[in-house]
């Protein structure tokens, strides 16, 4: 296992100083694609999008996992969603087999695909065959604007029959248990439900849930957020997510690019990883989104009344930043972000 005194950052250090945590976990996004436009989705994906990881990019990012954290080293498949290439999914575990990298954490599906009894079975027992661990099932009000709940209901009985229910996730029971009709919702009862779901579980305000989500729990002036750096965010984060391009985003970051793991190996990027590396980041490690703000009102940035946490604020400055070709190598891909301009409505 990679010692933490092999990172930059950490290597200057004062003992006394919090360190750059080790990764130990990894988040294989197979693709943007998703047959799902969640509000409160932290990657934005959706029909439209693209890309799909190939099997070179996901077996390296695993074996790299595997030399920084060793048998600690924990890989869970999503997206997007997976089971739209199940092929390629079957792919990647198969390749991981050969390569002795042992089981997979966790693969989780929103359960569009669960319309059949028998393809259900005979999916999840060729995934048992191919080392899964867990199996996870997405249910809330968001997921249920596209999925039909009898879907999911019948995939998490089938699961835990085939899998046992100790392997079965649920995200989350109390919906489950509990469903929500979104479909037939006026606008302002959805949104009411995504007031109520958004008390019950908390999300991050990055991605797509930087949009309507947050213009719904916005509350703080700008003033607000002026001390909330980034410092503990990108030192405490234990593992990492990489999308189907190889980019690496620190924790559930999405849209900051740390690397590029079809370019650098990861162990390499998590090694050289330092905030004085990057400009933007650096202003993000010391002083948060707020110190974006200056060269953002420069490139003609608009500051609303309000912001949902700094993470909004941060998602709707990356995407003026984007929508006007700024820091490409930091901010990106285009596949994390919307083709509206957050900033520029009136909350």
């Amino acid at each position: 296992m990679t010692e933490l005194s092999e990172n930059i950052y950490n290597s200057h250090a004062a003992r006394n100083e919090p360190k750059f945590k080790l990764w130990r976990s990894a988040g294989l996004l197979l693709t943007y694609k998703c047959n799902c436009i969640c509000e409160f989705c932290y990657y934005n994906c959706g029909p439209e999008k693209n890309g799909l990881m190939s099997v070179d990019t996901a077996i390296s990012a695993w074996q790299s996992l595997k030399i920084l954290a060793s048998d600690r080293a924990k890989i869970h498949i999503t997206g997007g969603e997976p089971f739209l290439y199940w092929e390629r999914l079957q792919e990647i575990l198969e390749e991981a087999g050969n390569q002795n990298l042992g089981k997979v954490d966790l693969i989780e599906t929103n359960g569009f695909w669960a319309t059949n009894e028998k393809v259900i079975k005979q999916r999840l027992r060729r995934l048992d065959e191919l080392g899964m661990n867990r199996f996870k099932v997405s249910t809330d009000p968001f997921h249920q604007e596209y999925v039909d709940i009898k879907l999911i209901h019948r995939l998490a009985a089938i699961a835990t029959e085939v899998l046992g229910p100790e392997r079965v996730l649920v995200r989350w029971q109390k919906y489950l248990d509990d469903p929500i009709e979104m479909k037939s919702l006026s606008p302002a009862e959805r949104e009411q439900k995504y007031i109520n779901a958004m008390k019950d579980y908390p999300c991050r305000f990055t991605g797509r849930a930087a949009g309507r989500l947050a213009e719904l729990a916005a509350s703080k002036p700008v003033e607000k957020l002026v001390s909330m750096n980034c410092k503990s965010d990108f030192l405490g984060t234990k593992g990492v997510h990489i999308d189907p391009f190889g980019n690496v985003f620190s924790g559930t970051c999405s849209g900051i690019i740390f690397g590029n793991v079809n370019q650098i190996k990861l162990e390499d990027i998590w090694k050289q990883f330092g905030p004085d590396v990057n400009k933007f980041i650096n202003t993000l490690f010391n002083f948060g989104p707020f110190g974006l703000l200056e060269e953002a009102a420069r490139l003609g940035y608009e500051q609303a009344k309000v912001y949902a946490s700094k993470c909004h604020l941060c998602t709707s400055i990356r995407q003026h930043f984007v929508n006007g070709g700024h820091e490409e190598s930091i901010i990106g891909p285009v596949e994390c972000y919307s083709g509206t301009l957050l900033a520029d409505k009136n909350i």
